[in-house]
């Protein structure tokens, strides 16, 4: 076993664990959340603290020399080689007892992805993908959609508080023009996951952070998918993302004007 299957077996182990930990302190629908706002429709439960630090100590024992960078810890060490971990994607779903949520971690080298594991355990779903090894969904291999064009696609428009409303509403009648279906869902991660698995045929969003994606780069890229130079430009501040089936990519990108962002 190389050192990179050797860290995707640990995590894909770790994330699962995880997961079922968070499920458990899902609220119930309706109830009282007890979850706190960090900013403008920014949600933060007592889930999220516990995930991140059961993840980071038990990757921190196992990896001594990776780095470590986290939604709600931010980053320890300064190691190349990077594990990146959004521990509730989709917190607003999980604050409300809702199923659309997932654990996200990513290993990242530079500006490679190495490898991504996504765990949405209310779904009962786990994607897993490591560099030249393919991409998973519950260990059955998936790929990008081969849908021909962007007037049989399912667009998902993920939402940020960090541009201005007017802006998101314009990115929405751009793709409703070019021919698509919309979706939101409410999970960065689940979204771009599901590029990967071709359910959706692309995931566009003005503004999203490193921990949002960094799990499902590595599913994308091993899927098959087109995703655009995120890490590139990002520089520890998010930035936009477009990741598509192939064949949808280049129209959608011009029919959002996705240069220009």
């Amino acid at each position: 076993m190389t050192a990179l299957e050797r860290r995707l077996e640990a995590a894909t182990r770790l994330v699962e664990q995880a997961a079922m930990r968070a499920l458990r302190m899902r609220p119930a629908p309706g109830a009282a959340t007890g979850a706190t706002l960090k900013g403008a429709q920014d949600w933060l439960t007592e889930a999220d603290g516990a995930i991140e630090a059961m993840i980071f100590q038990a990757l921190a024992e196992q990896f001594p020399d990776d780095g470590l960078i986290g939604e709600e810890t931010g980053r320890h060490g300064a190691a190349d080689l990077r594990w990146v971990l959004d521990p509730i994607d989709g917190t607003a779903n999980f604050a409300r007892g809702g199923n659309r949520w997932c654990v996200s971690l990513g290993l990242l080298e530079g500006t490679a992805p190495l490898l991504g594991v996504i765990v949405a355990p209310a779904l009962g779903e786990t994607f897993a993908a490591c560099r030249d090894r393919g991409a998973t969904l519950n260990g059955a291999p998936i790929a990008a959609a081969a849908t021909p064009s962007l007037d049989r696609a399912i667009v998902e428009c993920g939402w940020s508080t960090r541009r201005p409303a007017e802006r998101f509403t314009r990115l929405v009648q751009d793709v409703v023009r070019a021919g698509a279906a919309i979706r939101l869902g409410g999970s960065g991660a689940l979204g771009l996951a599901e590029v990967a698995a071709g359910r959706l045929d692309a995931y566009v969003e003005l503004h999203i952070n490193l921990w949002d994606v960094a799990g499902a780069l590595a599913l994308l890229a091993e899927a098959g998918a087109f995703v655009s130079p995120f890490l590139e430009h990002e520089a520890g501040q998010g930035g936009p993302i477009l990741a598509a089936a192939p064949a949808v990519s280049a129209p959608l990108a011009r029919a959002v004007d996705f240069a220009s962002w």
